[in-house]
């Protein structure tokens, strides 16, 4: 909370200013993708290694857009409400500086603080000048055309499974502390097949919650890679409706864990998807 009142706008010479500068095209990325962007992510796009020092970027971020707001004379959303914490699923504490009324967000519950966030997240995807919000800091937003991309996945034609592919499922299924699930969480489940048809790689149950696992070896190609990541959409979507049909709580997971890096070109892609990955896990 103290660093959003001390954090300065985005228009100096500061490095989290520089930074700010730099996250405000990948946030109004994500609120046109309708979607939220982990720390450790956006951490990671902007070539950080301590995901904490975002608190100032993200504060003068906040500060930005609230003087934008008062010279425009209408609100201009928090956008910095994008930015969660991986366990949590919610913004810092930081975000209640910026919505008026809300000082005291940081004492809520748990539950309140979710209420005001969705609508928050809401106004957010729904507010219709962001591209004019960048052209008022001079910044221009970020594109990446993965068009040839998504049509090489789309045409992707798999042969029979690959030892590499099967030595890796097999060995996240029996660590399912790669996931940081309790230790508690028994071996996963191979090959479990959906009501859909489809059959996950590994599935762990935890309690209420499914986690399903796509595996992509070291040998896969970009286009197998990108396929990985809209398989992961689909079963999260098809878990919870399993769940739903079968009167169980709706808590649905799906990562998708490669052999070998994810390609830097497709990070973007992965943080407008919203999809949770895991690279370089190699089988011990």
């Amino acid at each position: 909370m103290e660093t959003a009142k001390v954090a300065q706008p985005i228009s100096g010479d500061k490095l989290y200013q520089e930074r700010a500068r730099r996250a405000l095209p990948l946030l109004v990325r994500q609120a046109q993708a309708s979607a939220k962007i982990y720390y450790s992510d956006l951490a990671d796009e902007l070539g950080m290694v301590n995901p904490r020092n975002l608190n100032f970027v993200l504060g003068s971020v906040g500060q930005a857009l609230q003087r934008l707001s008062s010279e425009w004379g209408e609100q201009v959303p928090p956008l910095q409400c994008l930015v969660v914490n991986k366990a949590t699923g919610l913004p810092g504490e930081g975000v209640g500086w910026f919505i008026k009324g809300l000082e005291n967000y940081a004492s809520l519950s748990r539950k309140q603080q979710r209420d005001i966030v969705k609508a928050e997240l809401l106004k957010i995807s729904s507010y219709p000048k962001w591209q004019e919000v960048l052209s008022a800091f001079g910044l221009k937003p970020v594109a990446a055309d993965y068009s040839a991309l998504l049509k090489q996945a789309s045409n992707f034609r798999g042969g029979g499974e690959s030892e590499e592919h099967r030595s890796l499922k097999d060995y996240v299924a029996g660590h399912p502390e790669l996931l940081n699930l309790p230790r508690s969480t028994s071996q996963g489940t191979t090959e479990y097949r959906l009501p859909s048809g489809d059959s996950l790689d590994v599935l762990f149950r935890a309690g209420d919650d499914w986690i399903a696992v796509e595996v992509k070896s070291h040998r896969s190609a970009p286009d197998d890679i990108v396929r990985g990541l809209f398989q992961c959409i689909k079963y999260r979507a098809v878990i919870e409706a399993y769940q739903a049909a079968e009167r169980l709580p709706q808590n649905a997971r799906a990562v998708l864990i490669l052999g070998g890096a994810l390609p830097d070109h497709l990070i973007p892609l992965k943080n407008i998807l919203e999809v949770e990955v895991m690279d370089n896990v190699v089988p011990a």
